[in-house]
């Protein structure tokens, strides 16, 4: 494993593991009892998201359970049901709520009396959650996703790890906040490079098998996912569909790498995770959400599976593997 790689490693687990514990036994003499956080799961259990989020929560000083204990909703990717969900936690006396982007879409904010922070992979201004990063306003902050260099990016390392490819198949949710730009800005980048787009949406857990035989029966050589709650529950059957049909294939989390994929590029779940967690510790000590700039991720990471790239008989630039975080092998 590379150094950096090792570095990066057991800085994690430094930052998860005991080195944290002296702040958890501190933050559990300041509050009278375990804060209450509120989670509205766009998908269902087990959520990788929340699981996250915990993780995060710990690596700050929080122990669930000591410190604090979550109140979570699931929608299970059916997003008509967000604001159900979220009367049933304001009669559960939460403290604050984290949400997920597809939360906004149905949710009516003014009426939350409650902290609200967002892990949003669209533009929180556009969709008028916030006035702006800088000043959000209200009663609601978070992180931002929206960087549409990463889709331009994914084009190009796609393109790099498969020159020959000149047809990509894009798998989205045109539900999902911020697919619209995503994907313009993707048809840009491919055709700078000579690549032709091909958009199959997906809405609903149903939805996949009738993409899957349009990709199977269009000449794309490649595909692309868009990372949302809907996607990611059915991560593996997508990987598997890219595997059987021998796609090389590019998503915007690792966890798609983990499961076969054949390359990630994005930011780092666990490192965004820390950065919510920060955002509710803060507003559980006072601070209002109006006062809170949004943050953008600035720690991304590249991962390639070379077991899925010599599976398709595919050599991977030594280029690409030198600059890749991460090589599943």
């Amino acid at each position: 494993m590379p150094f950096d790689q090792l570095i990066r490693r057991d800085f994690v687990r430094l930052l998860l593991g005991g080195a944290v514990a002296w702040p958890i036994a501190a933050r559990a003499q300041q509050r009278a009892k375990p804060a209450r956080i509120g989670y509205l799961s766009s998908s269902s259990p087990p959520d990788v998201n929340l699981e996250s989020f915990i993780r995060g929560m710990g690596a700050i000083g929080y122990g669930e359970g000591r410190d604090f204990v979550i109140e979570a909703r699931y929608a299970r990717r059916d997003y008509s049901k967000f604001p159900a969900l979220a009367d049933e936690l304001l009669r559960a006396s939460v403290d604050v709520i984290v949400a997920g982007g597809p939360a906004f879409r149905t949710w009516r904010l003014a009426a939350v009396p409650v902290p609200v922070v967002f892990l949003f992979s669209g533009d929180p201004v556009d969709a008028g959650i916030v006035a702006s990063f800088a000043r959000p306003g209200g009663n609601v902050t978070g992180v931002s996703l929206l960087s549409l260099d990463l889709s331009v990016k994914r084009v190009d390392l796609l393109k790099e790890a498969m020159p020959s490819i000149t047809r990509v198949a894009v798998l989205s949710n045109p539900s999902h906040p911020g697919e619209g730009s995503e994907l313009k800005a993707t048809r840009e980048a491919a055709g700078k490079l000579g690549l032709a787009i091909e958009h199959f949406p997906v809405e609903s857990d149903a939805g996949f098998e009738p993409s899957f035989a349009a990709i199977a029966q269009s000449q794309c050589d490649g595909l692309i996912a868009f990372p949302d709650a809907l996607k990611n529950f059915n991560r593996q059957k997508i990987v598997a569909f890219a595997l059987g049909r021998r796609l090389p294939s590019i998503y915007g989390w690792k966890m798609y790498a983990d499961a076969g994929g054949l390359m990630s590029y994005g930011p780092i779940l666990d490192d965004v995770s820390v950065r919510v967690a920060v955002y509710v510790d803060k507003i559980l000590k006072g601070a209002k959400p109006a006062d809170l700039p949004v943050e953008q991720p600035t720690k991304l990471e590249m991962v390639v599976n070379l077991k899925t790239a010599k599976a398709f008989g595919l050599e991977i630039p030594p280029g690409l593997i030198l600059r890749a975080d991460e090589l599943i092998e």
